[in-house]
């Protein structure tokens, strides 16, 4: 089951940050606080989607907008907002971060937001595949990261 996300869930958020950015962190030139992808949660387009199973949270997927000043690793624009998605390591392979991406896409859609980016690493084939294959094509490229945009109607 795939619900919408809270305050309450920000510590589980949290909890994921490693997990989805760790690669990008590991980097010794990275000056991106990961934690930008949290702090302050609740702020107008900010976002959350929440997978559960038997009462547990086994994955998210979140957006929220970030500016020019305080950019994350896949920024676009202040209009354009940056996507998290991230299943927990005991979950991962089951489709669940499939499904938290497509329930984004369309709740982004739904929003009326023009775009849709997100940061991935480019030597992880799998996750850029799976990306392309939502109609997300690459702008940028930094060291191992691309940064994807889908475009939304």
């Amino acid at each position: 089951m795939i619900r919408r996300g809270d305050t309450l869930d920000i510590p589980f958020l949290r909890s994921l940050l490693a997990h989805a950015y760790g690669w990008h962190v590991n980097r010794a030139d990275s000056d991106v606080s990961i934690s930008r992808y949290v702090d302050a949660w609740g702020r107008p387009g900010d976002a959350a989607l929440v997978a559960m199973d038997e009462g547990h949270s086994v994955g998210a997927s979140w957006y929220r907008l970030l500016s020019e000043d305080a950019p994350g690793f896949g920024f676009v624009d202040d209009r354009t907002p940056e996507l998290t998605v991230v299943v927990v390591p005991t979950r991962q392979g089951e489709g669940i971060g499939e499904q938290l991406l497509d329930e984004l896409i369309v709740r982004a859609e739904l929003e009326g937001y023009p775009a849709i980016s997100v940061s991935v690493a480019r030597d992880d084939q799998t996750e850029v595949a799976i990306y392309e294959s939502r109609g997300f094509l690459p702008v940028a490229e930094t060291g191992n990261a691309v940064t994807l945009v889908r475009r939304l109607s």
